[in-house]
C-alpha cells in the first residue's frame, strides 16, 4: 500500500531516572535516523514521544526519595526532554502522561472499550500490606524465585534468571515497603480478555511476514503460549483513575495508559498547530504508516496488548511496522544502573562531540541481537572511518581547492574511465543508503554511507593532484571537481546519523548554513554533479580530530569507579 504520511512513535522512557546510552541504541537514535531520513526525501512525517509518568517505577523512586511522584517524573522528564535534544533527537512533540489531556483520553479510551462490553470484571486474590494498608503491585513484593532459587526476585520478573513471574509464585515473599509477609486479600479489576484477539492478532501478524525475526517470534511464542485475560487496572494512588463510579483506589493499568500517550501526545501537538482535530489525519485515516520504535522488552506491549486495543477501539490504525532492537552491552557487560554500570547520557554530552557518539552506536546498533558498547572500540571507530577517512578525505579536498584553485571548483573536461567512475559510486551508495534504511538496517546505511568517503579518499590518493597540478593542470581539475561532488554527496548521505557534522560540512562547501541540513536540501538534489563549476568553497576546517588514549583511559576509570545505587 502507498501510504500518504508516517507515524513515528518512539517508546516512552520512564521518567524515573536518566538516559544512558542502552535507551540510546534501543528505540532513539533509530527513530531519529528514520526520521531524518524521510524528511530528507521530503516525506510528510511526526515523530512522537514523551515520558511515561505512572507505574510503579515512579512510586518507588519517590517513597526512596521521600517525595510525591509528581516531584520525580517533573525532574526526570525535564531531564530527559533536554537530554533528547542534546543528542539530537528530534522529536515533533514531547508529551507526559501526566497532563490533562493524557487523562482524558485514556480515560475516554477505557470508556469506549468498557461501553462495548470488551472487558471482563473479575475479583482474584491479591498480596495485601496491612502495615501499609495497601495492596502490592508486583514490584512491591520481593521473595525467592521458584526457578533459580534468587532470594531477591521481584513479584514481575527474576533479574537472575530473567523468567517472568508473577507475585504469587514467589516463594517467602515480603512488602518492598515495610518488609512484613503480605496476606492474600480479594479485590476486584477490569481485565482485556486478549484470548479473544487471538484470531485477530494471528490475521494480522500474516500481513507483516517483512518484520524482524525475533519480533515475530516473540510474538507468535506468546499466542502459542496462549492470550489469558490481561488486567487493565491497579490498586493505586498515582496513575489514570478509572473512571467508573464504582472504581476508587483504582488506576489504569500503566502499560493500558502509557501508549495511550502516543495519541495524546499528538492531540497536543496538533493543537499547537493551531488545527486541534489534525491528530486524526495520522491516528485514524488508513493512509497514514504507523511506526514504532522500541526495544525488545517492549515487544509484547507493542505487538499484542496495544493493537488489541486499537482494535477493539475500531477507529485506528494499526502498526505497520515495529523493528524493535535488542539490547546494547557494555564493555562486555549487561547494563545494569542499579550496579552503576552504565554510561549516562547527559554526562556524557558534555564530553564528547555528540555526533561521534551517534555515528558510533548508529554502526553498533542491536539491530537483530545483543551488540556491545566499547570506548575502545568507539576510539578505533571515529579515528579511522571519522578522522583518517571521511575527515581526511574532505579536508584534503577542500583545502587543495582553496589553496591551488582559490577556492572555487574547477571546469572539468575528458574525464577518465575513473573519474566517472568515482562519480558513479555516489548514486551507487546513495541507492544502497537508501535500501538499508527503508528495510531498517541502519548498521548497513552507516556503512554504505562511509563507503562512499573511503571511495572518494583512495580516488583522491591514487589520482596524486598533488603532482598532476604541475604535469598536467587539466587532470588536476578534474580530480578536484571529482572529489569535490562526493565530498558534496557525503552530507546528504551521512546527515540523518551526523546531522551537526554534516551541516558544518555543507557550510564548507557553501550548499547552506542552516543549522539543520535537511531544512534546506532534500534527497532528490543528492546527484552526481551537487557543485557547478565557478561554484565558490566556504572556509573548511577539521571536523573530526582524533581521540586520545588518555580520554578513553579516563572514560574506563570512571565506569569502573561507578557507584552503585
Amino acid at each position: 500500500m502507498n501510504f500518504k504520511r508516517t507515524l513515528i512513535t518512539s517508546a516512552l522512557p520512564y521518567a524515573n531516572g536518566p538516559l544512558h546510552i542502552g535507551h540510546l541504541a534501543g528505540a532513539y537514535l533509530p527513530s531519529d535516523l528514520y526520521t531524518r531520513f524521510l524528511r530528507l526525501r521530503g516525506e510528510d512525517v511526526l515523530h512522537i514521544c514523551g515520558s511515561d509518568e505512572h507505574g510503579v517505577p515512579i512510586t518507588l523512586a519517590a517513597e526512596k526519595e521521600g517525595v510525591s511522584p509528581q516531584v520525580i517524573v517533573d525532574r526526570y522528564h525535564e531531564l530527559n526532554k533536554n537530554t533528547f535534544e542534546d543528542y539530537g533527537i528530534e522529536f515533533d512533540y514531547y508529551g507526559r502522561t501526566s497532563s490533562a489531556t493524557h487523562h482524558k483520553t485514556a480515560q475516554e479510551f477505557f470508556l469506549t472499550l468498557d461501553q462495548k462490553g470488551i472487558f471482563k470484571k473479575k475479583s482474584e486474590q491479591q498480596l495485601f500490606d496491612e502495615s501499609a494498608n495497601m495492596f502490592l503491585p508486583d514490584r512491591y513484593v520481593k521473595g525467592t524465585c521458584p526457578h533459580c532459587s534468587f532470594d531477591q526476585a521481584y513479584g514481575d520478573q527474576c533479574e537472575s534468571c530473567g523468567t517472568s513471574l508473577s507475585p504469587s509464585e514467589l516463594i517467602h515473599p515480603i512488602s518492598a515497603i515495610t518488609g512484613t509477609t503480605p496476606i492474600l486479600k480479594e479485590t476486584e479489576h477490569w481485565f482485556l480478555p486478549l484470548g479473544e484477539f487471538e484470531p485477530f492478532l494471528t490475521s494480522w501478524m500474516d500481513t507483516h511476514k517483512d518484520w524482524k525475526a525475533h519480533v515475530q517470534g516473540q510474538i507468535q511464542s506468546w499466542i502459542t503460549q496462549g492470550l489469558g485475560d490481561r488486567a487493565v487496572t491497579r490498586d493505586l494512588t498515582w496513575g489514570v483513575p478509572v473512571p467508573l463510579e464504582n472504581a476508587d483506589g483504582k488506576v489504569l493499568y500503566v502499560w493500558f495508559d502509557a501508549p495511550i500517550g502516543y495519541i495524546s501526545a499528538t492531540m497536543e501537538w496538533a493543537e499547537l498547530q493551531g488545527d486541534p482535530s489534525k491528530w486524526k489525519t495520522y491516528w485514524q485515516d488508513k493512509q497514514t504508516r504507523l511506526v514504532h520504535f522500541i526495544g525488545k522488552d517492549n515487544i509484547v506491549f507493542h505487538c499484542i496488548i496495544f493493537p488489541s486495543m486499537l482494535h477493539a477501539h475500531g477507529e485506528y490504525v494499526l502498526a505497520d511496522q515495529v523493528p524493535a532492537n535488542e539490547f546494547l552491552n557494555l564493555e562486555g557487560r549487561k547494563l545494569s544502573t542499579s550496579k552503576g554500570w552504565a554510561i549516562w547520557l547527559h554526562e556524557l554530552k558534555n564530553e564528547i562531540d555528540i555526533d561521534l557518539i551517534r555515528y558510533y552506536i548508529a554502526c553498533t546498533l542491536p539491530e537483530n541481537k545483543d551488540s556491545d558498547f566499547s570506548w575502545s572500540d568507539f576510539q578505533t571507530r571515529v579515528n579511522n572511518d571519522l578522522a583518517d577517512v571521511l575527515g581526511n578525505f574532505a579536508f584534503r579536498t577542500l583545502s587543495f581547492i582553496h589553496r591551488f584553485e582559490n577556492g572555487v571548483i574547477p571546469t572539468p573536461q575528458n574525464l577518465s574511465e575513473e573519474d566517472i567512475k568515482t562519480l558513479k559510486s555516489i548514486t551507487t551508495q546513495k541507492e544502497a543508503v537508501e535500501q538499508a534504511m527503508e528495510g531498517f538496517r541502519f548498521k548497513e546505511a552507516a556503512g554504505a554511507a562511509m563507503e562512499l568517503a573511503r571511495i572518494g579518499n583512495r580516488y583522491f590518493s591514487d589520482s596524486e593532484p598533488w603532482k598532476t597540478r604541475k604535469s598536467d593542470p587539466q587532470l588536476c581539475a578534474n580530480t578536484l571537481y571529482v572529489s569535490a561532488q562526493v565530498c558534496a554527496a557525503l552530507t546528504w548521505l551521512l546527515a540523518p546519523f551526523m546531522p551537526t557534522k554534516m551541516s558544518q560540512l555543507a557550510t564548507q562547501c557553501n550548499l547552506g548554513s542552516s543549522e539543520h541540513l535537511s531544512s534546506d536540501l532534500l534527497w532528490t538534489d543528492c546527484t552526481e554533479e551537487i557543485i557547478k563549476p565557478g561554484h565558490e568553497l566556504g572556509e573548511g576546517a577539521v571536523l573530526f580530530p582524533k581521540i586520545e588514549d588518555e580520554w578513553i583511559q579516563f572514560q574506563r576509570e570512571k565506569l569502573q569507579n561507578s557507584p552503585s545505587e
